[in-house]
């Protein structure tokens, strides 16, 4: 069975309101084990990002000038997620975006559903551990993968680690002790993930106080006045 877990980056939260996908990673998975085939791109949204945003994954329009449209990869991407089923964590988000880049296209690709099914990791861990954390941040730490090197949110990195999160979450092994020893563990859990050494540094800009206490406040002025309330205050709760 081909499977291939995925993620992105984007420039907000809300397709809806205009916001793009700017990152693309693909790892493959064959009966539940890496191939080392993946895909990855990054994408000019011809739009700002979120200062929000960029404080989760780090990249900067400046970044992204010269970087292809979504259109011309379009075909490309399809043809490697083809005939899989896409394991995501969260996605409804992942997918939603997806689905609005495919439809702003000239293509007939309209939506994902016409290449692949989907598993949602996040669903999956919400039915294993009822009542707990499970953000993916939280599976690591309850499945024992390392991600001490993810200072950022990157969407290869982040498929990288899920794939180790889902091998272990389907595997049956719960939890890993040092009495346990590491028998019966799949080894790809174990295995350290690097940066792609090759790929350029991304500058790091942190808030200061008074941006992230002006951002907290158009938050909760966006949770009053928006009829359904602020996305990303939901989001901040649910992971």
């Amino acid at each position: 069975m081909r499977q291939v877990v995925l993620d992105t980056e984007t420039t907000g939260l809300d397709p809806q309101q205009g916001h793009r996908i700017i990152e693309i990673g693909c790892v493959e998975l064959e009966d539940r084990k890496l191939t080392g085939k993946h895909f990855q791109v990054f994408l000019n949204p011809e739009r700002e990002i979120d200062d929000a945003a960029i404080e989760v994954h780090g990249i900067t329009l400046e970044f992204l000038t010269d970087k292809p449209r979504f259109y011309q990869i379009e075909q490309e991407f399809l043809d490697f997620i083809n005939g899989t089923e896409l394991i995501i964590h969260n996605a409804p988000f992942d997918v939603g975006f997806l689905n609005m880049e495919l439809d702003k296209t000239a293509s007939s690709n309209k939506a994902l559903a016409q290449y692949c099914s989907v598993l949602d990791t996040l669903l999956l861990a919400k039915e294993m551990h009822p009542g707990q954390r499970n953000s993916l941040d939280a599976l690591c730490k309850r499945y024992s993968v390392d991600n001490n090197h993810r200072t950022l949110h990157g969407a290869l990195l982040d498929a990288e680690i899920l794939a180790d999160v889902y091998i272990a979450m389907t595997s049956g092994q719960s939890s890993l002790s040092l009495d346990e020893g590491l028998s019966g563990l799949d080894p790809v859990i174990c295995k350290p993930r690097k940066r792609d050494l090759d790929r350029q540094p991304i500058p790091t800009i942190y808030a200061d106080r008074e941006e992230l206490e002006d951002h907290r406040a158009r938050l909760e002025e966006l949770e009053e006045q928006g009829v359904e309330g602020c996305l990303w205050i939901k989001l901040e709760a649910q992971n």
